[in-house]
């Protein structure tokens, strides 16, 4: 992504603090599209409509025990929708951008900055209320000092190995990988006049890993889509933008410096990047493949859905 530019001495610079104040209006979205979210969970849970339901029957049994856990889910998936439209945003600005777009270059990229703030703040208040809840369902000896269940619940829910049961032993250290990796490359932007702007560009790359680790860690451990259906589907379907816009921008990088003639233009040593970045093309081009597949034939290589009766005593910790 392109940085803003700078008045002499560094006037002008954006600062932390600016985009905190100007990230308010979105921060209000994410919580409004939060609340409803986990209004829509509940109700399918109490319905007995979603796969979690399934995996954790007890649940839709009474359903209102189970709230933070609910909340929970949703900022998950207001922090994987979030990060959506954060890498959407930094594609469009660092690769081809379509000539009609409501928000004019600046305003995109300040957008860009907000919504990656909002996200790490998501992804933690996802990862809190996880810890909460399992706080409230602790089951330890009555004797034990109240500390005992929280250091548990934050041993399990922040140190990677902590959490040892069922799926939760890789998908919780891979959404952990993604919140540790989301704070640094999500705050790196306001020390790039001190890390140089081409170590940051290197840097900032890495956001995409954070992506592809939460997404990963939804279809993993997201019990509402345990299972292969329609709402499966539906987060690889939104996937297909984000390989689309990938890949362009991998044809078509705003930076010229990037682009495959000016590579092997480059005098010395310019053979292997073009390799690189040729190779990294073709490997984009498989995965939007693979996603296409998948959306059409709504199989992933998952859980099968089961029957409607299932006598699954699953617990979610």
């Amino acid at each position: 992504m392109p940085g803003p530019r700078t008045g002499p001495g560094g006037a002008g610079r954006v600062t932390l603090r600016s985009d905190l104040r100007a990230s308010w209006p979105d921060g209000l979205a994410a919580l409004a599209v939060t609340a409803a979210l986990s209004a829509l969970i509940w109700a399918r849970i109490n319905s007995r409509a979603s796969s979690t339901a399934t995996v954790m029957p007890f649940m839709a049994d009474d359903p209102d025990a189970f709230l933070l856990y609910f909340l929970s889910q949703a900022f998950g998936w207001s922090a994987l929708l979030w990060a959506w439209i954060t890498v959407v945003l930094g594609l469009l600005l660092s690769g081809p951008r379509p000539a009609r777009l409501p928000l004019s270059g600046p305003r995109l990229e300040r957008l860009h900055r907000t919504t990656s703030l909002n996200t790490i703040a998501l992804i933690a208040a996802h990862a809190l209320l996880f810890a909460a809840e399992l706080i409230r369902h602790d089951d330890n000896d009555a004797a034990d000092a109240w500390y005992v269940p929280v250091r548990t619940a934050l041993v399990e829910t922040f140190v990677p190995g902590g959490y040892g049961s069922g799926t939760g032993r890789i998908a919780i250290p891979v959404g952990q990988a993604a919140l540790y990796l989301a704070i640094p490359l999500g705050l790196l932007f306001y020390l790039r006049h001190r890390i140089g702007p081409k170590t940051w560009r290197v840097l900032h790359r890495f956001v995409l890993v954070v992506y592809v680790l939460s997404v990963w860690h939804t279809l993993l451990y997201g019990t509402n889509v345990w299972y292969d259906g329609w709402f499966r589907t539906s987060v690889w379907l939104l996937q297909l933008p984000i390989a689309a816009l990938f890949l362009a921008r991998l044809l078509s990088p705003a930076r010229r410096s990037e682009r495959l003639p000016a590579l092997a233009a480059t005098p010395g040593g310019g053979r292997l990047p073009w390799t690189a970045r040729a190779a990294g093309r073709a490997v984009a081009a498989a995965v939007l493949v693979a996603l296409v597949a998948i959306v059409v034939t709504g199989r992933d290589g998952g859980r099968e859905e089961p029957p409607a009766d299932t006598t699954s005593t699953h617990h979610h910790d």
